[in-house]
């Protein structure tokens, strides 16, 4: 389910209406309005909670960001931009679709999302709790957006019981085939990610020329167990009828999706299978 409602939500990072969208508020720069637009639903707040609830980032990336961009944008003006923008995106991929498929898939997400328990998931909680929206497009991505922020909680969760730290957990993947351009783009140099490897050595996980170890495949594969297992309460709720049903409704939208999503994208989505 995740590689079919993450596609919807993910335009708002990758669509030119997207950016276009924080443009017009002030918000000039990817990461402007990559940090702003995420973290307005937990308010005006500042770098070092974003800095724990994102995981991913070093801590100089996001304070070059926050809390500065609220004296451009209000949380409120940067939540309208979010959504504004990721309409636009999304009414531009799936204009060919029939509103009803829209309605369908909207109604089927939400329920998904409306039975996501929030308990210590900082991120879903916060987007869970804004407004309802009112047409269809903006109705599937906020609930698209709850479900991969209740899965990413999940997932930080999951790294934080495995005692992994942020730049260990993306050296791990730059050596499982992540581009290394996606761990320096989050903030960290190439010393920390050097010093991670040799962390991720020291505990087997990687050989001393840092290729993953079959002890390290096996340990991060209980991490994506914990984060699946953990992502699961929605979709039993959902029953597997109607999971069947929106898999179904959301496939071509997630594929239009993918028209704009580079395929090395740093949320790690795989392209859907032809």
């Amino acid at each position: 389910m995740w590689t079919h409602f993450e596609p919807v939500h993910a335009v708002t990072y990758f669509h030119p209406r997207a950016r276009a969208a924080y443009e017009a508020v002030g918000l000039r720069g990817f990461w402007r309005g990559y940090f702003a637009g995420r973290a307005a639903p937990l308010g005006a707040i500042g770098a070092a909670p974003v800095v724990a609830a994102f995981f991913a980032f070093a801590p100089g990336t996001v304070g070059r960001a926050l809390p500065a961009v609220w004296s451009l944008v209000s949380p409120e003006e940067a939540l309208r931009a979010r959504l504004t923008g990721a309409v636009q995106a999304l009414a531009e991929l799936t204009y060919e679709l029939p509103e009803q498929h829209l309605v369908e898939a909207a109604g089927l997400l939400e329920t998904a999302a409306g039975a996501a328990g929030h308990g210590g998931r900082v991120l879903s909680a916060a987007n869970a709790a804004l407004p309802a929206a009112e047409y269809p497009l903006a109705r599937l991505w906020q609930a698209a957006t709850v479900l991969r922020e209740h899965r990413g909680d999940g997932h930080f969760a999951a790294l934080v019981a495995a005692d992994l730290d942020p730049v260990e957990t993306l050296a791990w993947k730059v050596a499982t085939g992540m581009h290394e351009a996606q761990l320096l783009g989050r903030g960290w140099s190439e010393q920390q990610r050097r010093a991670a490897d040799d962390r991720l050595a020291a505990r087997g996980w990687l050989t001393p020329g840092g290729e993953p170890t079959e002890r390290g495949r096996a340990a991060f594969r209980a991490v994506e167990d914990a984060t699946d297992a953990a992502a699961l309460r929605p979709w039993r709720v959902l029953g597997a009828e109607r999971a069947a049903r929106l898999r179904e409704l959301l496939e071509p939208i997630a594929r239009a999706a993918h028209l704009v999503i580079p395929s090395g994208n740093p949320v790690g989505l795989p392209a859907l299978p032809a």
